[in-house]
Order: structure tokens, then sequence, then C-alpha cells
């Protein structure tokens, strides 16, 4: 029994994560992207997201964009793999927040509640469900008003 070591519980929880921030020319051609018309906002997402292919946001913007279910969920699916990538970078460890309030990991949260979302539409429950139960493990005070409003 001697070397056994005692449990050390936090009374504050695990610890919150922000994602690091995105660079400043990212965010300006994000944003001028999906200021552009509707017949050429899509094309134009799609150039932010292969020149920053780890800004979550955009993927966020690119699956929201789709145009079948197909393209959609694959899109979200990237964005959301690619933000556990950034998740992990930015010192998380599978346990503990990533809140909506935080402005940087929203691309993260859009991602994974639109793969949610079409795991929904498609009929892949089991998806739905891990989806849906990560979201409220993340942030317990998930669904915020409205996930695209910028």
């Amino acid at each position: 029994m001697s070397d056994q070591q005692p449990i050390s519980l936090s009374t504050t929880g695990p610890p919150d994560t922000i994602i690091d921030d995105e660079p400043a020319e990212a965010l300006a051609a994000l944003e001028a992207a999906l200021a552009l018309p509707d017949d050429e906002r899509r094309a134009a997402v799609g150039h932010v997201v292969t020149r920053w292919p780890r800004m979550l946001d955009a993927w966020a913007a690119f699956g929201q964009l789709a145009t079948d279910d197909a393209s959609a969920y694959a899109a979200f699916r990237v964005g959301y793999h690619r933000g556990l990538d950034r998740l992990r970078q930015s010192g998380w460890r599978g346990a503990g927040s990533v809140r909506w309030q935080e402005h940087n990991n929203r691309g993260f949260l859009r991602c994974l509640a639109g793969l949610q979302a079409v795991a929904q539409r498609i009929g892949e429950s089991d998806e739905d469900e891990r989806c849906s139960l990560f979201l409220r493990q993340l942030d317990p005070t998930w669904p915020p008003n409205d996930i695209w409003a910028r």
C-alpha cells in the first residue's frame, strides 16, 4: 500500500481551453469572402480553407455553404478533426471546457455542431448522439442562440 499515490482532485474542475488566435490576414480573408455575393461566396471561402487549412471558422463556413449533405459532412468533419488538433496544441488533454463564450473556440464548436446536424439529417444516429453529447460536455451552456451569427 505504501507505493500508491494519493489522487489529487481539483475543487475548481478541469481547466477551460481557448484555441489560439487566427492570423489577422486569415480573418480578413474570411470576412471578405463571406461578404461576397451568394454565387461567389462558396468558392471564395474554399480559397480561404486551402490557404489557411487550420482555420476552423473557415471550415465551418465552408460546410454551411455546401450544396449537398456529403460536401457539408466532409467540410465539418475536416474542421472538427483540425479543431481537435488545435485544441491539443492549446493545452486540452481530452477533459475540460471549450466554451462558446470564448470567440476563438467558435469555429471548432460550429464544425462540431454542423457535423452533428448533418449526421442527424443523413440518419447517422450514433454520430449525431456522440456530437450532441460532446457539445454539452465541452460547454454545459450549449446551445447558444445562433451559432452561425458572426
